[in-house]
């Protein structure tokens, strides 16, 4: 089947849609009209604190339990009216590694064979297949229970590729990992979807973690989606980037002060904070005024807010009662 096209390229297929999620725990609040279209072939972050209600996003995509209301689709299939279909389709990984300690890793992925139904040649050549990939093979034999924390993660993430699903659903996937773990296990999530064309809807509060993999940002908080976007235009939603210029002496301070007006200067270090969204523009039009002057800095820098600034800017707008700039959602239509 041909993909569609458009202007800007080819569309791509929905792989995971919600309309108007709703969830609540008596009074609590956990999921307050959720709204997602995350197209097939990519990774999609959702950032949240602790309560945000991540996990439940998760559970309710995966038909592990119901909304309250809202509709939700996998791979074109109702979570609902159709989730045997949506089983069939996804993975999903935990928090913490679902394997078993007491079987070796080989066994483990034999006995997630056997659930899937797969015959006891094709399960063997699938184990081997996975054990391989995850550079496994030489502890194939050996007891989970002896693994590290990195290679039970590794383990977990094979079995969830036993039933070769299309979506994969990994809820804090490197929750408790040290860093070097961490990175093989983001090696092993790009590949799955540069190699496979697999859609990984990844939740964390690695914020590093969601820059490095994610085509799309959303961040859900008290149970609202407060914004949504590629983590360039997140980063551009807060205010606080700027340009440095560092001086050799206060004369030439003093009149790039003048030059640039909205500024903040600070004469001990002989710099000057100037405004800046970052852009390749906007960084071309303050050398161009640099140059009309005559004017020359000792050192250019440059800061962006990053996640962390956005994580916390956004997280905290509704205690805080400040008032969040609208997230510019681009349609994938």
């Amino acid at each position: 089947m041909n993909t569609p096209t458009t202007a800007a390229g080819p569309t791509r297929a929905t792989a995971i849609s919600a309309l108007g999620l709703r969830k609540s725990y008596g009074d609590k609040v956990v999921l307050d009209g959720v709204d997602l279209r995350i197209p097939e072939g990519t990774v999609f972050a959702l950032l949240g604190p602790n309560g945000a209600g991540k996990t439940t996003t998760v559970e309710i995509l995966s038909t592990l339990i119901s909304a309250d209301s809202g509709e939700a689709r996998i791979g074109g299939h109702d979570v609902t009216a159709d989730a045997d279909a949506v089983r069939d389709r996804i993975g999903v990984t935990g928090q913490f590694a679902a394997v078993d300690g007491l079987l070796t890793a080989e066994e483990n992925l034999l006995l997630m064979a056997d659930l899937h139904h797969l015959s006891r040649a094709e399960g063997r050549r699938r184990a081997a297949e996975l054990l391989e990939r995850f550079e496994l093979t030489e502890a194939a034999r050996k007891n989970v229970a002896t693994f590290s924390g990195g290679m039970r993660r590794k383990l977990d993430l094979a079995m969830t590729l036993v039933g070769r699903p299309r979506i994969i659903f990994l809820d804090e996937p490197t929750t408790g990992l040290d860093p070097r773990s961490r990175r093989v296990v983001w090696e092993l999530i790009r590949n799955l979807v540069t190699d496979q064309g697999v859609t990984i809807f990844l939740t964390t509060q690695y914020l590093e973690e969601a820059d490095q993999l994610a085509d799309r940002i959303a961040v859900l908080d008290h149970g609202k989606l407060v914004a949504e976007g590629t983590a360039e235009e997140l980063k551009r939603l807060i205010p606080g980037g700027h340009v440095r210029l560092r001086f050799t002496d206060e004369s030439h301070l003093h009149a790039a002060a003048s030059a640039f007006g909205v500024a903040t200067r600070d004469n001990e270090s002989l710099s000057l904070q100037i405004p800046s969204d970052g852009s390749i523009a906007n960084l071309r039009a303050l050398l161009d005024i640099l140059d009309s002057t005559g004017l020359r800095a000792e050192s250019l820098t440059t800061h962006t807010p990053d996640l962390d600034d956005v994580f916390l800017t956004l997280t905290g707008a509704q205690n805080a009662g400040t008032t969040l700039p609208a997230a510019r959602k681009e349609s994938n239509r």
